[in-house]
């Protein structure tokens, strides 16, 4: 090795740890803005006495270290699928089918709450760029009071203008973001330390017995405080869900050494302008800093929660993706604005769907403080079934022994469902609004996964025998044509329905006949050796299975090319022809599902972005048949 290799090392790895200030800890780092205030001024908020102020500190404390420090950064981290993290990661390393082939009750189970996990992070999804950004220029409020009626117009505006960047993508603004959250870090930092100097005593609450004694006075209401104390940890899921993006080591080593001291410095010091100062339970974030640094610290505010409403963007954007690969929501238009940086891919639809319902929150909140009643209904139940799914990765790809697999599982467990319990009370104050928009999602994810398998059953009753089909070809009862026909299948058996169409039709088969098979894996990404799969039918005929990973573009033309020699066919450009299906689908009463989601069913499948496109196949060598199919 060099000697300037491991410099080399040093810098690329400082320059990760960098990256992840901005995208990873964007939510998590823009907390202290309402965590502490909703504590107090909350309506299940507790009175800002020294005790109850040290007793919340505690919670804080040790929320941040159990939940992030230990849960995610030590243990659920590492359970990577080939270095990609997030919930539908996690729920594909679960057992895989039964050797029947068929999803077995106890899959189907873990993969109907993975699914409801991931389904639940829209909805804080759209939460996050509302109540951070309306929560930063809320600083206004006490930078110049006169201007409070602008707050929300002023909100609106920075939304409409972070939706509307997304399409011409990150790449270049991304670069930026590392540097201004470091700059934020440091800034939440200094303007705590001079309130920890001036009452040191608050240091105290890193013991747990504050935490304790907190409960023991407060009872039922000192619990209910517990779903405000959560918002301190609600950028947990970030942690795992961006892990391929910068590794774990980076994103626990910026936590460890920027984020996690900056926090900390930043809490105890609004805890002890608070021992000094109660009435400024208000807004302690803002009214502990200098006067003089108000209208800066408003602006630096507003970039950083700018900053972490684009992680959760992107995060949502990757979510997405990786639905759609792993077959649980329909083909979507995935724009790619970048091939390196975290913003690189842009799905329209999904974007303008974020913009409606974070615009729409803030017009009906009004304020941070509102919307706070909305935020951790959601998120609490993904992180319990995280908890859920690590544990049966720890039992079944790991081989803990159960008894550690248990304990582990319990004590996150007891934590997870104490912050649900806490804020489940808030349904009613808006916390149904998440709760609504992942039910949604869930049903859609359910109901795309059980119309596809629907689908192909029926296809396959419609499917001629491969044997029938190629006795036919040697007895050269069908004509054959020059050329290469590409047939596109669902399925790896049988013969595909779009060449019987096309010999009803056109009654000619081409001198080379693939049939092509495109299928997901539960795996981040593949090797060269499994990528593809062929096999030589005879008379000209091959069926090819091509696989892709659930975070790899299926770009087929390319992956053609790539073949070389391994590939049993010669495929030249200008004498390759794709032929693919479009069904229209007729819903009917038939065992399957109800008649409402084979109507949803077949509304997903008319507005699915085109195979063609989805695929990248060259639009002048696409030839669709169409065909109608009974549900």
């Amino acid at each position: 090795m060099t000697a300037h290799q491991p410099h080399k090392g040093k810098r690329y790895l400082f320059t990760l740890s960098l990256g992840a200030l901005g995208v990873v800890y964007g939510d998590i780092g823009t907390s202290p803005l309402y965590a502490l205030r909703e504590c107090f001024h909350s309506v299940h908020g507790v009175q800002p006495t020294p005790g109850n102020v040290l007793g919340i500190l505690s919670l804080i404390f040790w929320s941040l270290i159990i939940v992030i420090s230990i849960k995610y950064l030590a243990f659920v981290m590492r359970a990577d699928n080939r270095g990609e993290g997030g919930i539908l990661a996690l729920m594909s390393l679960v057992r895989p089918m039964s050797r029947s082939g068929k999803t077995s009750f106890h899959r189907g189970t873990l993969i109907a709450l993975g699914l409801f996990g991931a389904a639940l992070l829209y909805g804080d999804g759209m939460i996050t760029p509302a109540i951070s950004v309306l929560s930063a220029i809320e600083g206004l409020e006490v930078a110049a009071p006169v201007l409070t009626p602008y707050v929300v117009p002023m909100t609106v505006i920075v939304l409409i203008l972070l939706f509307l960047v997304q399409r011409i993508g990150t790449a270049k603004v991304g670069a930026m973001f590392g540097p201004v959250m470091m700059l934020w870090f440091f800034v939440i930092g200094a303007i705590g330390i001079p309130h920890i100097i001036e009452e040191p005593h608050v240091l105290l609450a890193v013991l747990p017995s504050h935490a304790i004694r907190f409960f023991i006075e407060n009872q039922l209401h000192g619990f209910l405080v517990l779903g405000a104390v959560f918002l301190c940890v609600t950028g947990g899921e970030a942690l795992y869900a961006d892990m391929g993006h910068f590794g774990v080591r980076p994103i626990r080593i910026a936590w460890f050494t920027i984020v996690f001291p900056a926090l900390l410095l930043n809490y105890f010091g609004q805890g002890a302008y608070l021992l000094h100062a109660p009435v400024g339970a208000e807004d302690p974030f803002f009214r502990m800093a200098p006067k003089w640094a108000l209208f800066p610290l408003v602006i630096l505010a507003t970039m950083a929660t700018v900053i972490a409403s684009q992680a959760v963007i992107s995060g949502a954007f990757s979510l997405t993706r990786q639905a759609v690969q792993l077959g649980y929501l329909p083909r979507i238009r995935i724009r790619h604005t970048s091939a390196r940086e975290i913003g690189q891919i842009y799905i329209p639809s999904v974007n303008w769907a974020l913009m409606v319902c974070a615009i729409g929150l803030v017009l009906a909140f009004q304020a941070s403080t509102n919307l706070a009643a909305a935020y951790g209904v959601a998120v609490t139940a993904t992180m319990a079934i995280t908890t859920i799914l690590l544990a049966m990765v720890e039992r079944e790809r790991w081989g803990w022994h159960l008894g550690g697999v248990l304990a582990m599982a319990i004590a996150f467990l007891v934590m997870d469902l104490a912050f649900f319990g806490a804020n489940i009370i808030k349904v009613w104050d808006g916390g149904w609004f998440p709760l609504a928009i992942g039910l949604i999602v869930f049903t859609l994810m359910t109901t795309w996964r059980r119309g596809r398998a629907i689908l192909n059953q029926r296809l396959a009753e419609q499917s001629l025998s491969i044997d029938d089909f190629l006795r036919d070809l040697s007895r050269n009862k069908i004509p054959r044509v020059p050329g290469t026909a590409i047939f596109m299948s669902r399925m790896t058996e049988g013969t595909p329905t779009t060449l019987l169409h096309n010999i009803k039709h056109n009654k000619v088969v081409h001198q080379r006949v693939v049939f092509l098979t495109v299928e997901s894996e539960e795996t981040a990404h593949l090797s060269d050796e499994e990528r593809h799969e062929w096999q030589d039918l005879g008379h000209g005929v091959y069926r090819l299975v091509v696989r892709f990973g659930f975070m790899e573009e299926p770009h087929i033309p390319d992956l053609l090319e790539r073949l070389g020699n391994d590939a049993k066919v010669s495929f030249n450009p200008m004498a390759t022809s794709y032929f693919l299906g479009r069904e229209t689908l007729i819903p009917t009463k038939r065992p399957g599902m109800a008649i409402w989601r084979e109507h949803l069913f077949a509304w997903m499948v008319r507005n699915a972005t085109g195979a063609s496109a989805f695929f990248s196949l060259p639009p002048n060598q696409v030839i669709e048949l169409g065909a109608q199919v009974e549900l």
